[in-house]
């Protein structure tokens, strides 16, 4: 038994070697549609990817019912009769350590919607792989990835909480790469979407070709931001300033914009840090970052502001607003207006479940050019994570997208990126799914809970072919800013 297997590990290598280059698929739809696309890579090692031969390497996964259907030539499988989240359907699947693996789906519930998880089941252990709020009567794309510590086999299956809905899917898919695979992309992405051919001819003053002539090409400034955040202590070094301002070009204040900064005493606001970090970077065109407006979270309030309720919390919130919009309308790269909005509901407890949507009306009011970010943590970082999940995000951007106060709101993307250990795949994934917004993504606060060396191999492989930009929350931090011009394939969308 150990020789067959490890023949057909064998002639799976083989197999992979030999194998022609397959390009990574940037697309993903984040609308619901009336039919679903043919799975991506046709499939991958997923068998039977479309349903086209019925139940073929498709089972029950705990106690659902699962049978077969076809609707205007569409066929797909459904598990129906679910008692447990994990009641499903599933497929048996080889895992490889070291393989980098991409993974689609598209799913439909019966009624509702439900939020509903992609999950492969290997030796007891559950690897998320992403997830979507599925609908009634149209298709979502799921969309994520996934890595995996040691090779073996493994069950996918699908899961939600939700048991009172069946489980449709269709156009399956599972995709295999190589580091090296993985890495070729990056670089034909760099080759396509940052590099140019340019043309040099060195003339004399009658246009006259100069034989011999040495050229020196000496770059001056980066051709995309790239920066991290600071302290009020910048103010103080002029080392510091000068390190600063040579290689970065754009910043984002750690703490001096934020409310318990600003206003220590009810009614007296002091924006004089503040406002002299703003004229130093401006000086040296450095662009800054507007973080936040309000925090969402319980623990970072101020005393005096957790004593007020009802209209006098309201009055306070909107002064805020007003008065730290305002101050800076019109002289920062963005505004995260709502800080990590959907862990948390500081405002939604004290103002109603519209608080959150009204605190950007307000903003938008005060301020209608600058773009309003949602700032998020554990959007990329981990699959696990229903609140901030690619799902939610999109669910709360359509939400504030409607919001028309002087003109249309200009949203943008903002997601913290605290790795562990980051996982390619989803990450990737997930900067595809958020990217068919159309709207700019920003990676705000990067950073990788490992040692220097281990940290600097991460950032390659996270960033290669990408542009970067500044920070905000923690010392060390860096911000990487996504746009989809710089995302290969993505259409450039927004349907409510």
């Amino acid at each position: 038994m150990k020789r067959l297997l490890l023949l057909a590990l064998c002639s799976l290598s083989l197999s992979r070697s030999e194998s022609k280059f397959v390009p990574y698929d940037y697309s993903a739809t984040i609308e619901c549609l009336a039919k679903p696309f043919k799975p991506q890579y046709n499939g991958g090692i997923i068998v039977n990817p479309d349903l086209r031969n019925g139940p073929q390497a498709w089972s029950q996964f705990g106690n659902a019912k699962v049978e077969f259907r076809e609707i205007g030539g569409d066929k797909f499988v459904v598990a129906r009769e679910r008692k447990q989240p994990f009641d499903s359907v599933s497929q048996k699947v080889y895992l490889e350590k070291g393989l980098l693996y991409t993974f689609s789906a598209w799913l439909q519930v019966n009624k509702g919607n439900a939020p509903v998880k992609a999950v492969f089941k290997k030796n007891g252990e559950y690897k998320h792989a992403g997830s979507v709020i599925a609908e009634s009567k149209c298709w979502s794309m799921l969309k994520g990835g996934l890595t995996v510590d040691e090779s073996g086999p493994a069950e996918l299956y699908f899961e939600s909480d939700d048991t009172t809905v069946e489980i449709w899917v269709d156009s399956v898919s599972l995709q295999p790469f190589t580091e090296k695979e993985w890495n070729t992309h990056h670089e034909l992405s760099i080759q396509k979407e940052r590099k140019r051919t340019v043309r040099i001819r060195a003339v004399n003053s009658k246009g006259e070709p100069i034989p011999k002539a040495t050229i020196t090409v000496e770059q001056r400034k980066l051709g995309f931001p790239f920066g991290c955040e600071v302290e009020k202590n910048i103010l103080e070094s002029q080392a510091y300033q000068n390190w600063f301002t040579q290689r970065f070009t754009v910043t984002t204040f750690a703490n001096e914009m934020k409310w318990y900064s600003t206003e220590v005493v009810r009614g007296k606001e002091n924006y004089s840090i503040a406002d002299a970090m703003l004229s130093f970077f401006k000086k040296h065109g450095v662009a800054v970052r507007g973080h936040n407006v309000v925090w969402n979270d319980d623990k970072y309030q101020l005393q005096w502001l957790n004593s007020l309720s009802g209209r006098e919390f309201y009055n306070a919130v909107k002064q805020r607003i007003f008065s730290v919009v305002s101050r800076y309308k019109g002289q920062l790269a963005g505004w995260d207006v709502v800080n990590e909005n959907l862990h948390f509901s500081y405002f939604e407890k004290k103002m109603g479940p519209k608080a959150s949507y009204n605190i950007y009306k307000m903003a938008q009011a005060f301020d209608p050019t600058t773009t309003k970010f949602l700032n998020e943590y554990n959007t990329l970082e981990e699959p696990r994570d229903s609140d901030s999940c690619p799902a939610r995000y999109l669910k709360k951007l359509r939400e504030l997208k409607s919001i028309r106060v002087r003109g249309n709101i200009s949203l943008g993307i903002g997601l913290e990126s605290h790795f562990k250990t980051p996982n390619l795949p989803y990450m990737r994934s997930a900067l595809d799914t958020l990217g068919a917004t159309g709207l700019p993504i920003w990676l705000t606060e990067v950073d990788v809970e490992a040692p220097p060396n281990v940290q600097a191999q991460v950032f390659r492989a996270g960033s290669k072919g990408r542009p970067r930009t500044s920070s905000s929350e923690r010392n060390g931090d860096v911000e990487w800013l996504f746009s989809n011009r710089l995302l290969p394939n993505v259409p450039h969308r927004w349907k409510l």
